[in-house]
């Protein structure tokens, strides 16, 4: 698969997965944090999960791709031996910790979520929000 093709998969995996949870964090967990309302996260989640979740798995296909074009092997770029090595390792970190709190919330909050675990669900949201976003600026400076 040639590399234009890789990075435009790529991007529109993270055009949904950002934008996803730019839209949960800023407009659903408000409004269900004030109701203490958790069927809107729910309603949402199930909606979103259709599409989020296999935008996600691209994402990070082609991202593995894409990082063994500019460091072959990946591992290397934890040499941290220049700019891209350095952003390849970070964006691969970034990756690890949103699996890390990914499946802390899969497993551990929205199984139990009710009024009162909304506030911990709300602080997971905001956490892989700002993950994406950070894998996104990252992303966006291995070219710039």
């Amino acid at each position: 698969m040639g590399y234009t093709v890789l990075l435009i998969l790529h991007l529109l995996g993270a055009t949904i997965w950002v934008g996803g949870h730019l839209v949960l964090l800023f407009t659903i967990v408000p409004g269900a944090l004030a109701a203490r309302d958790v069927e809107r996260i729910r309603s949402f989640e199930h909606g979103y999960e259709r599409i989020g979740i296999p935008a996600l798995i691209v994402q990070v296909i082609t991202g593995l791709l894409l990082a063994h074009r500019f460091v072959p092997g990946v591992w290397e770029a934890f040499t941290f031996a220049d700019r891209l090595h350095t952003l390849v390792a970070v964006k691969l970190l970034l990756l690890l910790a949103t699996a890390v709190v990914g499946a802390h919330a899969r497993l551990w909050i929205i199984p139990r979520l009710n009024a009162d675990r909304l506030p911990g669900l709300a602080v997971h949201v905001a956490l892989v929000t700002t993950l994406a976003v950070a894998l996104l600026v990252c992303g966006a400076l291995v070219r710039g």
